[in-house]
């Protein structure tokens, strides 16, 4: 199942099944076109994990860290399909990072990687966007990272069985490819990652852990359109614009 949220043509905030084109929910079908998107979920936090594609450290020029590496996005980096996300002013260099992300659905903490699945609600697309002018200058790159609207999420949440163990993992901008992997390139796998984070927070319903972006990463400008697609889930859109 591939549920989406959204606010209807009357401004009511609803929950459907994305079918297609048509999203269907409490016995209306709508247009994607009639309706505002949401993100799917309303998460209390989002943590990222950064280098978990060993082709993405190369290009890094980093080592493969000896545990995943991770940072936190707050929810005012939140945006959803079809927004618009402003650029950062006066920086240089504002890359895209195309990512799996996962969606809690209960309360986890301390969870064995053998029992991580069982609070997993679902996946989706995220676009890590990244200000990297900051970012190579600060140690826990809230500039770089946690700038409001530079994680666009979404377009639904796609149920585990859905997304294939190597689904595909691609980012488009304006029709170029410039990212394209899998899953199963990963270094540590979902179920590894979250018996990492939860050792150390707890994770609560609706939050988000993105896994890492594979390499192609590569900057942004003004008018940029991006599409994320994530085999088993669907596209994310949206555009950029400088301020």
């Amino acid at each position: 199942m591939r549920e989406v949220r959204f606010r209807d043509p009357a401004g009511t905030t609803r929950v459907g099944e994305w079918t297609g084109d048509a999203i269907e929910a409490a016995g209306e079908t709508y247009d994607e076109t009639e309706v505002d998107v949401l993100p799917p979920c309303d998460p209390s936090k989002i943590v990222c994990v950064g280098l978990n594609y060993r082709d993405h450290a190369a290009e890094q020029d980093k080592d493969v860290p000896d545990r995943p590496l991770l940072f936190l996005k707050p929810p005012n980096t939140l945006s959803g399909h079809g927004d618009t996300v402003s650029l950062p002013e006066g920086k240089e260099r504002v890359d895209h990072e195309a990512e799996l992300a996962v969606v809690i659905g209960e309360q986890a903490r301390n969870v064995s990687a053998d029992e991580a699945m069982e609070y997993v609600a679902g996946y989706t697309c995220m676009n890590d966007v990244s200000n990297r002018d900051d970012q190579n200058r600060e140690q826990n790159w809230v500039r770089g990272k946690a700038f409001d609207n530079s994680a666009p999420l979404g377009p639904v949440l796609a149920t585990p069985d859905e997304v294939p163990d190597d689904a595909a993992v691609e980012l488009r901008v304006n029709g170029e490819t410039r990212q394209s992997s899998s899953r199963s390139e990963f270094i540590w796998s979902v179920p590894e990652l979250l018996e990492e984070i939860t050792a150390y927070l707890t994770l609560e319903p609706g939050d988000v852990v993105s896994t890492g972006t594979p390499a192609g990463v590569a900057p942004l400008e003004d008018g940029d359109e991006v599409e994320v697609e994530v085999e088993g889930v669907g596209v994310l859109r949206h555009d950029v614009q400088s301020d």
